[in-house]
Order: structure tokens, then sequence, then C-alpha cells
């Protein structure tokens, strides 16, 4: 999918206040940037920033970050946040590089409408491959927790084997959220609620080691 270039995206990324700039520099320290201990819950992909953003309104006493890695999308996030939200920052790398921006410091990993990657030759590239969840058991703070949404049945398939091959436990699931328990409380991404008002399935996961 071709991305739409966001004019004056430049303007909004410089000296942005929710924009953390050199994530690495603060690798194992971003609880000093929250100014506090709160638990870092973070989003890989936060696209336009729906999702991470109502999230740490409705959370006050949780940090998020959402990690982007396209410049003209996360700074349509950045537009989004009109008013003063402490426990919420953003960046902007790959997630690629994910090792070197955290250290044993998130608590919760959410995976919300990840690319599939369809083809077989590209399945590595996916965010629940053994390539990236080797590189997420040096960024959780204890529990490896991910939390992950998609309307693609064959990468939520593909998800809940990687996962259990990987040593991780299925604690939650449904192959439709919206008809299922685990609906209360969810808070939908800009692709979900397009998806959903489109009639699709919405499958769902949360896994734990």
């Amino acid at each position: 999918m071709r991305l739409k270039n966001l004019k004056h995206k430049d303007e909004i990324m410089t000296n942005n206040p929710y924009l953390i700039y050199n994530p690495s520099d603060y690798k194992g320290k971003y609880q000093s940037l929250f100014n506090n201990t709160n638990p870092i819950e973070l989003e890989i992909g936060c696209g336009k920033g729906d999702f991470i953003i109502n999230k740490a309104l409705t959370n006050p006493n949780i940090n998020y970050i959402g990690l982007e890695k396209y410049d003209s999308v996360i700074a349509r996030a950045l537009k989004k946040v009109d008013i003063d939200i402490p426990n919420l920052r953003f960046i902007r790398e790959d997630a690629l590089n994910i090792d070197n921006v955290f250290d044993h410091e998130i608590s919760v990993l959410y995976l919300n409408f990840s690319d599939p990657w369809p083809k077989l030759r590209h399945h590595d590239r996916r965010l629940t491959s053994r390539i990236f969840l080797e590189k997420y058991d040096s960024i959780f703070k204890s529990k490896n927790i991910i939390i992950q949404k998609t309307d693609n049945t064959d990468l939520y398939k593909y998800s809940l084997q990687s996962f259990k091959d990987y040593g991780y436990k299925i604690k939650e699931t449904s192959e439709d959220l919206y008809n299922s328990k685990y609906i209360v409380g969810n808070i939908p991404t800009e692709y979900e609620t397009k998806f959903h008002n489109d009639g699709l399935s919405i499958y769902y996961v949360k896994t734990e080691k």
C-alpha cells in the first residue's frame, strides 16, 4: 500500500514533546522519561494513533509508547494529540531495531493489524515470527505478554503456532472479537473500526511467557 505523504510532517515532528528523539539514548531509562515508576506498555505499528492515544487517556496510571516506522504516519498520530497526555510518547523507528531501544522495561506489547506479509518468502518479516519473538525477550520487564489483533486469518493462525513453538501460552483467543467476552474494554484502531464496519471478523489473541 502506497503511503500518502503528509504536508508539514517535518514541522509537526520537529521539537514535538510527544516524540522521543534518539530513543536508544533512553534504553533502560524510560521510567525516568515519564518521571514515574508506572508500567510501560508498547504498541508496535501504532499507525495514526487512535489506539495508543485512547489507551493513555483511559489508563492514566500506565505509560504508553507507540512505535511507528513511517514519518508521514507517525506525524498524523502526533497531530491528533491536542491536549496534555503526560503518559504518552511516540517513537519513529523500525521494529527490527526494537532490542536496541528497550532493555527489560515493557510490561505489555500490542501488535494491532500488523502487515501480514502474505508471501511465504516474507514470513520472517511478520512481527510474530521467531526473529521478532527473540528480540522481544530483551524488552520485557518480567513476563512476556503480547496482545494481537488482526483481520488476517493466515497471520492469526501463523501467530498462534509461532507463539506456541516459542514457549508462549495462549491465555485468551477469539476468531470473532466483537462477538466474544473479550470485547469488554476493547479500544479499536482506525483499521479495526473500518474492518468491523465492513463486516469482517477481528481475530484476537493474548499470549504469555
